[in-house]
């Protein structure tokens, strides 16, 4: 195992002390930072893009050779709330003063803080492709947001947002959440440049920091994984889902969704409710709408082409529930 000891007054000192240890080159475009690593300790990179207010993100896309242990002293100036989800691969936590590790596992989640002086380990496998997505968020910069109402916060975390002389501990592992590895791949795919891009990064941020909190509220409500579905299960949901999302305009049904799956239709049913709030079909007329939205903004075809491109079998019906999703006509959208 190599431990990486990491004393930082600011997120991007957590970067230079990697580099530090592990080599690599770092590299800068507006204001995203890239340590990109290709040698005996791994291959892959780990970006850091810091935003107003105090919130900043940082991505291990990597894979290590080696078992890392990033031990990091939680000092005054920088002893942010982390709130990190797992797209790929796993990581294991402990508090400094605890010899006790705790796993976190592919699409869970895990929200911590630390005392002032308190060090924690964050331990990466070796071996294993990693996508692990942090955000970190400064308290006492993140609450002269003006927009920030951390009032309406269920009781635990607003006790953590508002510690802001970091005298608790914090830790809450959450259960396994598929629409964040969504949005999360989102993330990845925006093609944008410059601050177009990072505006669009964050606002992506804001959307899954906002998944974490909905999943913490959950959890203390009590809400849990479906009873008659196994972790396995979801995860086969979430394949179809992407599936569809591919490929919207194929031809979809419960039962040809089931052989495929192996699921059972009332599985698959409780499993779309489950993941995205939707039955089976509501889901494909989603992704079908979602795609031709899309088609109607970037492309040249007309609304009739782009109808039938997306699966629809009826102008007339598209029209009528992209309106009633949309509130303006196809048309409408295409010139506007």
């Amino acid at each position: 195992m190599i431990q990486i000891e990491i004393i930082a007054d600011s997120p991007k000192d957590l970067l230079e002390q990697i580099q530090e240890q592990i080599g690599g080159v770092v590299t800068e475009q507006w204001s995203e930072y890239t340590l990109k690593l290709n040698n005996k300790f791994g291959i892959g990179s780990i970006k850091f893009i810091p935003f107003d207010w105090g919130v900043n993100l940082l991505e291990f896309q990597i894979k290590f050779d080696e078992e890392i242990d990033l031990k990091i002293k939680s000092i005054e100036s920088f002893n942010p709330i982390r709130f990190i989800y797992a797209s790929k691969g796993s990581f294991k936590h402990r508090f400094g003063i605890h010899k006790e590790e705790k796993k976190v596992s592919q699409f869970e989640s895990f929200i911590f803080t630390n005392k002032d002086g308190g060090t924690n380990h964050v331990i990466f496998p070796k071996d294993e492709k990693l996508d692990i997505n942090v955000i970190q968020i400064v308290r006492k910069h993140f609450l002269k947001k003006r927009t920030t109402n951390v009032s309406t916060l269920n009781k635990k975390l607003y006790e953590v947002f508002v510690d802001t002389d970091h005298d608790n501990r914090f830790a809450n592992y959450g259960t396994l959440n598929l629409k964040m590895a969504d949005l999360i791949k989102g993330l990845h795919k925006i093609k944008a440049k410059g601050m177009l891009r990072i505006l669009k990064i964050e606002s992506r941020v804001y959307e899954i920091l906002s998944l974490h909190i909905q999943q913490h509220n959950r959890l203390l409500n009590g809400v849990k994984l479906p009873e008659h579905m196994s972790r396995s299960e979801l995860k086969l949901i979430r394949t179809l889902s992407s599936d569809i999302i591919k490929n919207p305009a194929k031809e979809y049904s419960l039962e040809q969704l089931s052989f495929k799956s192996g699921l059972t239709q009332s599985k698959l049913q409780e499993g779309f409710k489950f993941l995205y709030k939707k039955t089976v079909t509501e889901y494909i007329r989603h992704v079908r709408l979602e795609s031709a939205r899309e088609m109607l903004k970037d492309s040249d075809l007309n609304v009739s082409q782009i109808v039938y491109s997306v699966g629809f079998s009826s102008r007339s019906y598209f029209s009528k529930i992209f309106k009633e999703k949309y509130g303006v006509t196809p048309n409408s959208f295409k010139k506007n």
